[in-house]
């Protein structure tokens, strides 16, 4: 008996079974439920949409269609829910972007080159005959009683951090100039002079070519004084006696811009000498020699990362020594006993070619031990004002 969808005289001979094989081994693993033609990416239009002119067979179905012309449910389909989902993942993207970039705002490159260093050193003549002692003796009778030996009298100020700067930066910077005092001010082999490299690699590279020349060459040109930079003596005239130097002082900071902090230093270090010729120095032999540092230290990110400064400007004061040697090279303490030195600072010739030597004619007059200073020390740096000649001058406890 044919059976509907059959041809009207049976199948043909050599044929299969035709239909029968293919809805049995073709379509039975299809199942056409609801999912598999909401999932359709084409669609069907039905008889009388296809009636109109130039109308299509098909369309296509966007992704944000749940499928089907029947009634819509409250629940997306599949497309929309990874059209949704993919929105969501770009927003979140472009979230994170403008969260990390007000987190982390863009850090502008470093500064220009480092300024040259500006230095002023001026000496400081004794008004009395030196006192000479023991060095214990000598310290227990002078202002530098109280003082802390060494680097424990290179102390920190309270730390905070600056509109542009963290707490972190701003200690680096407060440790990396006390290092640079450290190593200026009490290496043994710098005090000497037979060592310059525990400063030099502290200092910035754009620095170190007028650092070498001013060891090298020294010049009391304003630029160039070896003194500027550290404190040495010369050895052919005095060495150390005591290498416990008594030191006081001051550190402060604050930001010059948002690329650059500055750091302030103000310490009076106090040497105990003796002379470097003749006969071996007796017990009592010894002499204090005192230098006041005023420097000022800049710092930029780079520097701060490479654990370097740039000094900028160098302010000091040193003696007992006379007035008219060259405190440019090295310093050169008057001994035990030298009576006071009416010899003014060395002549300078107007008429002279080359650099004229800036801090000719300046020099000042120490102040005998215990007595108080006449008027206050210079709180500037390089720049500020100088001692003129007759004013007593002693440095501040």
């Amino acid at each position: 008996m044919a059976v509907p969808g059959d041809p009207p005289n049976g199948t043909p001979e050599g044929i299969g079974g035709g239909d029968d094989e293919f809805r049995s081994e073709e379509l039975r693993s299809v199942v056409f439920d609801e999912d598999f033609v909401r999932a359709a990416r084409l669609q069907e239009f039905s008889a009388q949409e296809r009636m109109g002119l130039h109308a299509r067979a098909v369309r296509s179905r966007s992704m944000w269609s749940s499928g089907g012309s029947g009634p819509r449910t409250s629940t997306p389909g599949r497309g929309a829910r990874q059209g949704m989902l993919l929105v969501l993942l770009i927003a979140t993207a472009f979230a994170c972007a403008v969260y990390m970039g007000l987190r982390n705002p863009y850090v502008p490159p470093p500064g220009g080159p480092a300024e040259p260093l500006s230095s002023t050193v001026i000496p400081l003549a004794p008004a009395v005959a030196v006192p000479g002692g023991r060095p214990a003796d000598l310290y227990a009778n002078s202002p530098a009683a109280e003082y802390r030996v060494g680097a424990a009298g290179i102390t920190l100020p309270a730390v905070r951090r600056t509109h542009h700067f963290t707490d972190a930066q701003v200690v680096t910077a407060l440790s990396i100039a006390k290092d640079y005092l450290v190593q200026s001010s009490l290496d043994p082999d710098v005090l000497a002079g037979t060592a310059s490299r525990p400063v030099r690699v502290l200092l910035d590279p754009d620095q170190l070519d007028q650092f070498d020349r001013s060891i090298t060459s020294p010049s009391g040109d304003g630029r160039h004084a070896a003194t500027g930079w550290l404190v040495r003596f010369d050895p052919a005239t005095a060495v150390v006696a005591d290498s416990r130097v008594r030191v006081n002082g001051t550190l402060a900071f604050a930001e010059v811009n948002p690329d650059a902090l500055e750091v302030l230093t103000d310490h009076t270090f106090v040497y105990a000498v003796r002379p470097a010729t003749g006969a071996p120095a007796a017990v009592d032999g010894a002499s204090l020699f005192t230098v006041r540092r005023e420097l000022r230290l800049r710092f930029d990110r780079e520097d701060l990362a490479a654990r370097r400064a740039e000094l900028a400007s160098a302010y000091v004061m040193a003696g007992p020594q006379a007035c008219s040697s060259d405190p440019a090279e090295a310093f050169r303490p008057l001994p035990a006993g030298a009576g006071p030195t009416t010899v003014g600072p060395a002549p300078s010739d107007p008429y002279a070619s080359g650099h004229p030597r800036r801090t000719a004619g300046l020099c000042g007059v120490l102040a005998p031990p215990g007595t108080e200073p006449a008027a206050e020390p210079p709180t500037g740096p390089a720049t500020g004002p100088t001692t003129p000649q007759g004013t007593p001058v002693s440095p501040a406890p």
